[in-house]
């Protein structure tokens, strides 16, 4: 019989700030556990997104100053320095498939940011 695996690990939930603090389409960084995670409010979509704030491919923290958009129906995010540009749903990068970012839950509940990590 063949071993069944379970993911046991835990979502923790971190307030991270107001929703008013982020920019309508666009985004802010919040540091977690020391890690820099982007936040992005998408409000032409109606959406909510958090992805690593580090562009993977000069190792910048820019992410969370990138431009948003659309490629299709994807939700995408631009680094404003390089233009490689990368799914929020995802994180595969949309124009060079050598790279990729993590993406976090996220969630808002009574004009709060909360990021699962």
């Amino acid at each position: 019989m063949e071993a069944l695996t379970i993911d046991t690990e835990q979502i923790t939930w971190h307030a991270v700030c107001r929703v008013d603090d982020i920019p309508e389409d666009g985004g802010a960084c919040a540091l977690i556990g020391g890690r820099q995670i982007a936040i992005f409010n998408f409000t032409r979509r109606g959406e909510w997104y958090a992805t690593d704030n580090q562009c993977p491919h000069r190792q910048q923290m820019a992410l969370g100053r990138g431009m948003i958009g659309s490629q299709g129906d994807e939700p995408k995010v631009a680094c404003p320095f390089h233009k490689r540009t990368f799914s929020l749903k995802t994180g595969q990068c949309l124009n060079d498939d050598n790279y990729r970012i993590n993406t976090f839950p996220i969630r808002v509940e009574q004009g709060v940011v909360y990021i699962g990590v």
